[in-house]
């Protein structure tokens, strides 16, 4: 018998599509993936909605902080909190 599995559950098919959106799924994942999406709207729709995300989020020109910029402002909260608490 063959280790391959032919075929997969929707949960599992969610979970490589989202692999897939980060550049993680083996060749094999993607091939089983490709042949669950034929015959499962919803995943499909699913696999759809995951693409338009990346896409839209690939598209955006968001300006993340610094980590030294968070962990400032994280230690003034911290301060301001310690002082009312006091």
């Amino acid at each position: 018998m063959s280790k391959f599995k032919f075929k997969i559950k929707c949960d599992e098919a969610n979970h490589v599509c989202d692999k897939t959106q980060y550049e993680d799924a083996s060749l094999w994942e993607k091939i089983i993936l490709s042949l669950h999406l034929i015959y499962c709207r919803a995943c499909r729709k699913y696999s759809k909605n995951n693409a338009t995300l990346t896409e839209t989020i690939a598209k955006s020109e968001i300006v993340c902080l610094e980590k030294s910029c968070k962990d400032a402002m994280k230690k003034d909260l911290d301060k301001a909190i310690r002082e009312i608490s006091n």
